[in-house]
């Protein structure tokens, strides 16, 4: 199984600036889709932003212009930017990586242990 390690998150006033950081191990492993979802109390985990192996991003509308997810694919990183933060983006967010065994022929998903990210002043 990949096993995944976040940092960043914190408090941060509105308008401010956090950095979320990712690293999967696991080298055996070929991975696909890396990417951060958050959640709040009471409210299933949505999607933030997703990055694929070729580049292709995603972005919650929510996010978008606001936050920058990038990836470095030797590495095994995803990093989440975000800018201009606002308390309504207050929530765990939670690093999401797709990935294969070389023994099989289907793709299963790893989650980060999640990161607590506040907006407040």
């Amino acid at each position: 199984q990949v096993q995944l390690v976040e940092s960043g998150g914190g408090l941060v006033q509105p308008g401010g600036s956090l950095r979320l950081s990712c690293a999967a191990s696991g080298g055996i492993f070929t991975i696909f889709g890396m990417g951060w979802y958050r959640q709040t109390p009471g409210n299933q985990r949505e999607l933030v932003a997703t990055k694929s192996r070729g580049g292709r991003t995603n972005y919650a509308d929510s996010v978008k212009g606001r936050f920058t997810i990038s990836r470095d694919n030797a590495k095994n990183t995803v990093n989440l930017q975000m800018n201009n933060l606002k308390p309504e983006d207050t929530a765990v967010y939670f690093c999401n990586v797709e990935h294969r065994a070389p023994w099989s022929n289907t793709t299963s998903n790893a989650w980060g242990q999640g990161t607590q990210v506040t907006v407040s002043s």
